[in-house]
């Protein structure tokens, strides 16, 4: 069973701008693609309620990274989705617009 999470955020440690979206599985357990963060520059970390983006309460979601004009990036850890939960879980990109690397720091 997935953990369940309120916020994400994204530490972007790449020589790129990034905005942060989710994939996350609707009703019909159909994977779809949530709207985009506001975008952020390196050095610089975003943090999101993912029902912000359009995320329903209880889905299964995977943070997604926009790379801008690069190649996106997707987590492999899922979550479940709880609106108004404590809990974040903590990421980092770091690499170049066309080879980039995301990875959960911590869940907290």
């Amino acid at each position: 069973m997935a953990q369940s999470v309120g916020k994400f955020s994204l530490h972007n440690g790449g020589g790129f701008v990034v905005s942060i979206s989710f994939d996350y599985l609707d009703e019909n357990l159909q994977k779809q693609r949530s709207k985009s963060g506001s975008n952020f520059p390196l050095g610089q970390t975003d943090t999101v309620d993912p029902g912000t983006l359009g995320v329903p309460n209880g889905a299964t979601l995977w943070l997604h990274a926009d790379v801008v004009w690069g190649t996106d990036n997707v987590a492999t850890q899922g979550f479940i989705y709880q609106s108004g939960g404590a809990l974040t879980a903590a990421y980092t990109i770091t690499g170049t617009t066309l080879d980039n690397t995301m990875g959960l720091i911590s869940v907290s």
